[in-house]
């Protein structure tokens, strides 16, 4: 089963968690914000990706997004099949490591960096067109990228 992964976070400087998104393909979805230090926030976040939180609604503090994102993986996991936790960008992956905990990572969990060539641009602009979903929001994100994949062949060098 493959799960898509999308975070948020300040800066490319000083990266720190904001909001995260999970879409599996079995159609669950898993979405959380997190306290962040707002002047460690590039102006692109503060125009583009701040106004779309609501943190009334999804915020908790890291050990309550721990113990959250390690109950809906026993949730959603189907049985002994592995999952592929799939994501476009590395720095998703390391602030889901750091959520979850590194020792937390189920054995079962398998990292899937996804390239462009998996990614049909098209799609993923088209999905948050039909569903009228802002880009820049994780979880709309992580859905978008769900919607978006193609597997593809690997291509020989």
């Amino acid at each position: 089963m493959k799960i898509f992964l999308d975070t948020e976070f300040t800066d490319f400087a000083e990266t720190q968690l904001i909001s995260i998104g999970l879409a599996a393909a079995s159609g669950e979805v898993f979405y959380s914000e997190v306290p962040f230090q707002r002047q460690k926030c590039s102006q692109f976040v503060n125009e583009i990706v701040l106004p779309l939180l609501n943190p009334e609604a999804a915020l908790c503090g890291p050990a309550e997004l721990r113990k959250k994102l390690i109950d809906w993986f026993d949730l959603v996991k189907p049985g002994d099949e592995e999952v592929e936790l799939c994501f476009d960008f590395e720095t998703d992956w390391d602030l889901f490591c750091a959520a979850i905990g590194d020792k937390n990572i189920p054995p079962w969990c398998i990292r899937h960096k996804i390239g462009a060539r998996n990614i049909n641009a098209l799609m993923r602009l088209d999905f948050h067109r039909k569903y009228d979903l802002p880009e820049h929001h994780a979880l709309n994100d992580a859905m978008a990228l769900r919607y978006a994949f193609r597997e593809r062949p690997s291509v020989a060098t």
